[in-house]
């Protein structure tokens, strides 16, 4: 299991649209520079051989860089690079990708707004658990609100770090982890960016949250 300082701080998720023309690699290594502990790759396309690529030279930065690699959504190429894996409530079984990855692996699992997703993901050998949205959320705008309270009873309750993602910017982030937010998850207010400056920027101000709590 990863060390437990890696599971805590910004958590950079990738987008491939907002990453689209070039912009992954040197955006995602402005993220790792300023501090981003996890990177998870999601890309719901079906060109294999380009995920592949861009996978191995992401787990390249984050080695370089002292973060773990997540993949969205694909176990197979999670156990061929020896990263990590997050599953969503569609995405197929906890128990059988931990079986499938070994107990060193970071695995995730999205529980909405539901204690009892999160219950059954512990249960499952998750290595974290992700509850959201809560703000308006431009990736999920349709997913069910999670709330404050729910983080605070999540951490009372479930003995793994938590993830909070779903609209998170740096104007909204500090109560939830103030409130139990291990790490806080963020996309379009890291990456939709004009540079890989600005990137480096406002990962440093979310990395930063994290000091003063």
């Amino acid at each position: 299991m990863a060390a437990p300082g890696k599971l805590r701080g910004l958590y950079a998720i990738t987008d491939s649209e907002l990453l689209a023309g070039g912009k992954l690699l040197p955006y995602v290594e402005a993220a790792l520079a300023g501090g981003a502990r996890l990177l998870q790759y999601r890309d719901k396309s079906t060109d294999e051989a380009r995920r592949l690529r861009e996978a191995e030279a992401l787990r390249t930065l984050c080695e370089n860089h002292g973060a773990e690699l997540i993949i969205n959504d694909d176990a197979e190429l999670a156990a061929r690079l020896g990263v990590g894996l997050h599953l969503g409530q569609e995405d197929g079984s906890l128990a059988a990708a931990r079986a499938l990855l070994g107990r060193q692996a970071i695995i995730g699992g999205t529980c909405h707004a539901q204690l009892a997703l999160a219950e059954q993901a512990a249960g499952e050998g998750a290595s974290y658990v992700a509850f959201g949205r809560f703000f308006n959320s431009l990736t999920k705008p349709g997913a069910p609100a999670a709330t404050l309270d729910l983080l605070e009873t999540a951490k009372a309750r479930v003995a793994l770090p938590i993830v909070a993602i779903g609209g998170v910017d740096l104007h909204n982030a500090a109560p939830l982890i103030e409130r139990g937010a291990s790490m806080i998850a963020v996309i379009h207010a890291l990456f939709a960016a004009d540079s890989a400056a600005e990137v480096e920027r406002r990962a440093r101000a979310f990395s930063a949250l994290f000091e003063s709590n």
